[in-house]
């Protein structure tokens, strides 16, 4: 019944309705409804709203906004891009400076191209003064893969310049239709879903990694075994989240309150994602949470662990030389009053994350709801630690080394490795070349002193 009253669709003056027993589907990987599809070019008269329309009117209008939602871990490889095709037409008018008239296409306020009336290409130009037509009615814009965010918009705007002999009267002419046709579409199927975690920004922006499947049919809600009606009511806001972000209702997830001790209950750790909620005040829950992770709850207070020689060496030796595990451990010590999240690798699923929304008190956790609905605050989070007070806003940090996640060719993720882990590919070959070398110089010293036995027999 409460899956049937996510989905909406009641007649009008509906007050109830029989529900009969069905099986609720499963989510398959990225089939989130608000986000884009990468298996195919996508329309832009798919990604519009239903009141929006793909023809403007006049003059002045304003620009044709486009909001479309993504997956916030498309990836591609170093040199492709991502094509972004307009089809456009502008107004057949005489009083219109063809020369001067662009549509301006800008992504995520960042600008992209003016795209003329007419082709710009001498031979072109030779046509169209003959009379010719030489109108330019179709572009494809190669897109970087780092325009591409969690939220993104499009915006279209048709700038139309009248020619200095046209009357003032045609600045107001509202019949005169500039559009966008049909066959203007992005197409993301050229990428793969990969990226480093763990990665607050993609919480923060589109509940990821647990919506990689939208109902959270691989994640674990974990809550204290006597949870405050703040924190549930933290953990209900986090899934309301998540569902605005993908559209869909989390319908297959998994409750817990305290942590499992080895057990049936064990399996919904280890084979899922753990999103969990608490505070200071839970000190059995947090010693039990975060016993295997780089952060140790002491008293009322978050600590960072210090991490073992070996574990320096290996992050040293893999390129990771920007760990801000200190400077996070210093800041914890002397706030007293905060409000974030941490994020670490699963102790139960060395493939799975972990993030926890935690604070100093469960007044500092009630205030996380407006901090995620400030666009400041929002930004400023990244990295495994996010740390928010009212005084300073947000503080991210780097605690932990981030490990590879999503789907990458072998070959590809051999040179992958080789790119991001160059100390320790230097090591490698220098020790390859040293045992090669003591190789070679041991068997010329065996050549050479069977040349000279040779020749003292003779």
């Amino acid at each position: 019944a409460a899956w049937r009253l996510t989905r909406g669709d009641f007649a009008p003056q509906t007050a109830s309705m029989d529900v009969d027993p069905q099986t609720i589907a499963v989510s398959k990987p990225y089939d989130a409804p608000r986000w884009i599809a990468t298996d195919r070019p996508v329309k832009i008269s798919e990604l519009i709203r239903q009141d929006q329309s793909m023809t403007v009117s006049g003059v002045w209008h304003e620009p044709l906004r486009v909001a479309f939602r993504a997956a916030p871990d498309l990836y591609l490889w170093d040199g492709e891009t991502i094509p972004l095709q307009i089809g456009y037409r502008f107004p057949s008018e005489s009083w219109i400076n063809e020369d001067r008239s662009l549509l301006s296409v800008t992504l995520n306020n960042t600008f992209l191209n003016n795209l003329p009336m007419n082709k710009q290409g001498p031979l072109e130009k030779l046509w169209r003064h003959l009379g010719g037509d030489a109108r330019q009615e179709r572009f494809t814009i190669p897109l970087a893969p780092y325009l591409i965010y969690g939220d993104n918009q499009l915006s279209l705007y048709f700038n139309l310049v009248p020619k200095d002999s046209a009357p003032c009267s045609v600045l107001l002419n509202s019949t005169i239709k500039s559009r966008i046709t049909d066959d203007s579409w992005i197409d993301l199927s050229g990428t793969r879903h990969f990226s480093l975690l763990p990665n607050l920004s993609y919480f923060v922006g589109a509940s990821f990694p647990f919506s990689r499947l939208a109902d959270y049919s691989q994640t674990t809600l974990l809550l204290p075994e006597q949870p405050s009606e703040t924190q549930v009511a933290t953990m209900l806001n986090l899934a309301a989240r998540s569902g605005n972000s993908t559209g869909k209702a989390l319908a297959n997830n998994r409750v817990m309150l305290g942590v499992p001790d080895d057990g049936a209950n064990a399996l919904f750790l280890r084979d899922r994602d753990v999103l969990a909620v608490s505070a200071l005040d839970q000190k059995a829950f947090n010693q039990r949470l975060l016993a295997d992770s780089p952060y140790h709850p002491v008293d009322n207070l978050l600590s960072v662990r210090e991490p073992a020689l070996w574990t320096k060496i290996q992050r040293r030796l893999s390129g990771d030389w920007a760990s801000d595990g200190v400077d996070a451990d210093r800041y914890f010590s002397s706030s007293s009053a905060w409000r974030g999240f941490i994020s670490y690798r699963s102790p139960w699923n060395p493939q799975r994350v972990v993030v926890v929304a935690m604070a100093s008190s469960d007044d500092q956790l009630a205030k996380l709801e407006d901090d995620l609905n400030s666009p400041r605050i929002n930004a400023g989070i990244r990295g495994d630690t996010a740390v928010i007070t009212s005084d300073n806003g947000v503080r991210s940090f780097q605690v932990s080394t981030p490990f590879p996640s999503g789907q990458m060719p072998w070959y590809m993720m051999a040179v992958w490795y080789a790119n991001q882990h160059s100390g320790l590919l230097a090591v490698l070959g220098l020790i390859a070349t040293s045992i090669l070398g003591l190789a070679l110089t041991a068997m010329f010293k065996r050549h050479a002193r069977k040349r000279l036995e040779s020749g003292d027999s003779q």
